[in-house]
């Protein structure tokens, strides 16, 4: 369902009952998320378990949360398949249920069949601007992992290239374990 109102506020948006499909607040309207398949889910599993791991005693590792940013100086509520928030950010015994309230460090978007370059590279940049620290843009088909950050080049990893980031100390992943 997009709504058919002109423009929905934050409010107004986070006030809408909930349903089995998740919504995004993009430049006022409630847009549908893209309903999984296997390969998306199977990855998203995955990487859930992989970075769950890791954050264990470091912060939250959550999919499918809601984020409240700004996009273009107005609210956006995107959904990323995952996200990472360290409890520097947000404090580990935070218990609202409600969207992710700051910009957390790591945003993952992992492709699904349809979903065009432009759309994913425009999310990318949303995400950065409005304070992500990194994006990862997972393509299950291509079998790679592409890590953005807003004071670098993008970095593709493939195979058996570890994925290391000094904001992430400590994780290190090989990039086929996703795929496997």
């Amino acid at each position: 369902m997009v709504t058919t109102t002109p423009h929905l506020t934050l409010k107004d948006f986070l006030a809408l009952p909930e349903e089995d499909i998740a919504y995004e607040l993009v430049n006022g309207q409630a847009i549908p998320k893209m309903s999984p398949k296997f390969r998306h889910s199977r990855t998203q599993k995955k990487l859930l378990f992989l970075l769950e791991a890791w954050a264990i005693d470091r912060g939250f590792v959550q999919p499918d949360w809601a984020v409240t940013l700004k996009r273009n100086g107005t609210d956006w509520v995107p959904v990323p398949d995952l996200l990472y928030v360290s409890f520097d950010r947000l404090s580990a015994d935070w218990d609202e249920d409600s969207p992710c309230p700051i910009a957390p460090e790591l945003a993952v978007e992992i492709v699904s069949p349809g979903q065009s370059f432009g759309a994913i590279a425009e999310k990318t940049i949303a995400y950065l601007a409005a304070g992500v620290l990194r994006v990862w843009v997972v393509d299950p088909r291509d079998r790679s992992l592409t890590v953005f950050a807003a004071d670098a080049m993008p970095k593709v990893y493939r195979n058996e290239e570890i994925i290391a980031d000094s904001q992430f100390p400590e994780l290190s992943l090989k990039t086929e374990e996703i795929f496997q």
